[in-house]
C-alpha cells in the first residue's frame, strides 16, 4: 500500500511522463493507493498564493483522484500524535503530516522532495 507525496500526485494526473515506469506501474496496477487530504490542502494554499499554476479547483482534483481509485486518506487524531515522534528535519507542516500519516498507516511513501528522503523512520520509493 503507497501514499504518494503531492508532487507525485500532480503528475500522475496532470505530466504522468515526469513519473518512471516503474513509479507509474506500481500506482495503476491495482494497488492500495492513497493521497493524504493535507496534500488537497497544500494545493488549495499554493494557488491561493500564486506558487502553484493549476486551474483545476480541488474539487475537479479530489474526483480525478477518485476516477482514478486513488483513496484519500483524511487526518485522525494519531497522525496529530504522531507528527511529535518524527525528527525536525525540516519544517514542512505538509510533508510532516504525510510522514506521520505513512508511519502510522504503516504505507509505502513515494516521493521525489531531497528532504523527505532524509527520514529514516518511513518506507520511501523515489
Amino acid at each position: 500500500m503507497y501514499i504518494i507525496d503531492t508532487h507525485i500526485l500532480l503528475w500522475l494526473l496532470y505530466k504522468p511522463e515526469k513519473l518512471s515506469g516503474s513509479i507509474r506501474e506500481k500506482l495503476t496496477e491495482g494497488s492500495c493507493v492513497y493521497i493524504s487530504i493535507v496534500s488537497l490542502w497544500e494545493i488549495a494554499i499554493k494557488q491561493s498564493i500564486g506558487k502553484l499554476n493549476i486551474e483545476e479547483s480541488i474539487e475537479t482534483i479530489e474526483k480525478a483522484c477518485i476516477d482514478s481509485h486513488i483513496n484519500i486518506l483524511q487526518i485522525e487524531a494519531a497522525h496529530l500524535d504522531n507528527i511529535k515522534s518524527i525528527p525536525k528535519i525540516h519544517n514542512d507542516p505538509f510533508d510532516r503530516l504525510i510522514i506521520a500519516q505513512a508511519k502510522c498507516e504503516n504505507l509505502t511513501l513515494i516521493t521525489k522532495d531531497s528532504n523527505i528522503l532524509k527520514y529514516d523512520v518511513i518506507k520511501t520509493i523515489n
